[in-house]
Parts: C-alpha cells; sequence; structure tokens
C-alpha cells in the first residue's frame, strides 16, 4: 500500500473546509440548524466536524510513525519532535486567544488546538510504546473510565453526580483547576474543550490509529479492509447510541457515547472514501479538498487569522449580500465565500507541492 492514503487528505480536506464554514458564518444570528452546534445534549453535522478531524489525527500518526516505529534507538529524537510539534500547535492555539490584547488575565488555555495538541501527543507516544492490543484496552479504560467519574462521583458543593452544563464534575475540575477567567468566555463556568473531557478525546484518537492500523494491513484484500471497516463503524454508531440511554451523545462533554458515535460514523466515510478514492480511483472531485486536506493546520490557523486581519469581513460579505438573499441565505453565502477565499492559498500551495509542517 502506498504510504499516503489520498482518501485520508481528501476526507481531511472535506472536514476542515467544513470547519471553516460554521466557524464563520456571515452573522450568528442566522444560522441554518444543521450548521451550529446542538444546545447540549444531542450531535447536529456540525458536532461531527471536531471528532471527524481528531479521529484523522489518529490515522495520521500510523502513517508518519509506522516506519519509524521499529527503530526504538531512534525513538529519543521522535519523541523531542513529537513534544516539539505538540507545543507549536499548543502555542498557535493560545496566540489565537491572546492577539490583538494579549489579555492574559482573561487567557482561555484550552481550546481546539490545544485539544489537537494534546490528543496527538498522548496517542502518538501510545502509538510509539504500545502494542495494538494495549491501545485497545486504553481506549476502553478511558471511556469506561471517563462514563464512571462523570455519572457516579458527586460532584464537590453541587452533590450528586449530573451532566448539567455548569455542575458537572468535568466544568468543576475546569473551574478548579484553571479558574473561571481561563474557560470558555461563553459561559466562563465550563469548557467545551476542558480538562476532563480531553480523556475520551485521546480514545477518538486511539479510534483512529486502530483505523490506520487496519487500512495499513497487507495480508488483507481492499475490498475485506472496506467490509471490516464499514461494519466496525456501524457496530460502534450501535454502542453510542445505546450508550446514549444513560450517557448521552454530547459533544461539548465529549461523553462516551459520542465518542463511540462519532467514531463510527468517521470510520464508515473514511471506508467509503478509501473504496471510491484509493481503490477505485474515482478522483476527479479530489484536488480542491485534497488541498484543504495536504496542508490542514495552515487552512485553519487562516481561517482564524484572515477575519482576525480583516475585521468586520464576514458581517461585511453578510451585509453585501443581504441585498440578494434571504438572511440565512446571505449568511451561508458569506461563510461559503470566505471558504472559497481561504481555498486559494491553499491550492497554490498544493499546485507547488508545498506542505507546512510543524
Amino acid at each position: 500500500m502506498k504510504q499516503r492514503l489520498l482518501s485520508l487528505d481528501f476526507f481531511r480536506g472535506l472536514t476542515v473546509a467544513a470547519m471553516i464554514l460554521v466557524n464563520n458564518p456571515g452573522s450568528w444570528s442566522y444560522i441554518y440548524p444543521p450548521l451550529e452546534h446542538s444546545k447540549w445534549n444531542g450531535c447536529t453535522p456540525t458536532d461531527l466536524v471536531f471528532p471527524f478531524f481528531l479521529f484523522m489525527v489518529g490515522v495520521a500518526v500510523t502513517f508518519a510513525l509506522s516506519s519509524r516505529k521499529a527503530d526504538v534507538d531512534g525513538h529519543k529524537t521522535l519523541i523531542i519532535h513529537i513534544f516539539r510539534r505538540a507545543a507549536i500547535l499548543f502555542a498557535i492555539g493560545l496566540a489565537f486567544r491572546l492577539i490583538p490584547s494579549f489579555d492574559f488575565y482573561n487567557l482561555r488555555i484550552l481550546g481546539v488546538l490545544q485539544r489537537i495538541a494534546i490528543v496527538f501527543l498522548i496517542i502518538s507516544l501510545l502509538y510509539l510504546k504500545t502494542g495494538a492490543k494495549a491501545r485497545i484496552w486504553v481506549c476502553l479504560g478511558l471511556l469506561v473510565t471517563y462514563w464512571v467519574l462523570m455519572t457516579m462521583i458527586p460532584v464537590p458543593g453541587y452533590g450528586p453526580a449530573n451532566l448539567e452544563p455548569a455542575t458537572n464534575l468535568a466544568a468543576w475540575v475546569d473551574r478548579t483547576v484553571l479558574g473561571e477567567r481561563h474557560l470558555w468566555k461563553q459561559a466562563r463556568t465550563w469548557d467545551p474543550e476542558g480538562l476532563l473531557s480531553t480523556l475520551p478525546a485521546i480514545a477518538t484518537g486511539l479510534l483512529g490509529i486502530m483505523t490506520g492500523d487496519w487500512l495499513r494491513r497487507k495480508d488483507v484484500a481492499d475490498a475485506e479492509k472496506v467490509s471490516w471497516l464499514f461494519s466496525a463503524g456501524f457496530l460502534a454508531v450501535i454502542a453510542g447510541l445505546i450508550w446514549d440511554g444513560c450517557f448521552p451523545i454530547n459533544k461539548s462533554l465529549w461523553t462516551s457515547s459520542f465518542v463511540l458515535y462519532t467514531g463510527g460514523l468517521a470510520a464508515m466515510g473514511l471506508a467509503l472514501s478509501y473504496w471510491l478514492i484509493d481503490v477505485k480511483q474515482y478522483t476527479r472531485i479530489t484536488p480542491p479538498f485534497v488541498a484543504f486536506g495536504r496542508n490542514a493546520i495552515t487552512a485553519y490557523v487562516l481561517s482564524g487569522v484572515v477575519p482576525m486581519i480583516f475585521k468586520g469581513l464576514s458581517g461585511g460579505m453578510f451585509q453585501g449580500y443581504s441585498s440578494i438573499f434571504s438572511p440565512l441565505n446571505a449568511s451561508l453565502a458569506a461563510a461559503i465565500t470566505l471558504v472559497l477565499l481561504l481555498f486559494i492559498p491553499v491550492w497554490i500551495m498544493y499546485k507547488k507541492n508545498i506542505i507546512v509542517k510543524i
């Protein structure tokens, strides 16, 4: 098998483009329901974007590190590189919150890039130093442990375990360890990328590693790979829906049921992409999304930097489109326009074979 999956770049690029789209509406007052996060329990298409990306981080780790895993003598250098990459990602996430005011007093410590950094660090080290069976047990252990903590451990100052936004155990840990000033500014009492909920997010990355290991096998036919991966994904979705009965699917809490449900959908989506793109060679529509996928972090960073530099960009486009479309369509058109604008630099990089590596 080739050491780079075109389907992985495609699926990751599709996810990044969707992430930019849902994060940058023309107006937050006018958003189609599927392009919004669920208010609390439940899962919208928008809620799939982040877990899909973390899942693919896991898949990518197997292709990036597999050839170097056997070289034990080179592990020290590789581990330093892993820590360095994670630190840079974490620092970029902090920079997003600091620029331009540099308000350290109210700095949100955690966030999307910070969670990606932490998950990448932990699953890379686990991939390097443990075997496949051990990683399966770690994944299951994280999911079960998180379920026990969130549903059975009393919350200091609030009483019995609960899953309400401000009074659950994860929210209490974030306020106690980080302090309210350093949490998500929309709430200040909890953080959707908080400390405790990062544990099941690591499990999402490990599901990606399991998938990458399976796709890399050379002793299994492509049709069998796809059928087994699709079946495993379907069973994970069913397991997540069953677990939803006592531990609701919830993106903000990153519940164990959410991990299985979204991980299963990601596996099924990647299986379909792999079959169509890598096996059947249907590649006509792939280049635009591969361009985003090859420089995923660059595209995501640009999606934060460009609106920061050109303040009011999305709002200005919304006002312009409002004279043509309804408010909902004007807001969507502004978001699509930003995706197309950001496509220009990543397309140039793709055509020139430039890949920014951290």
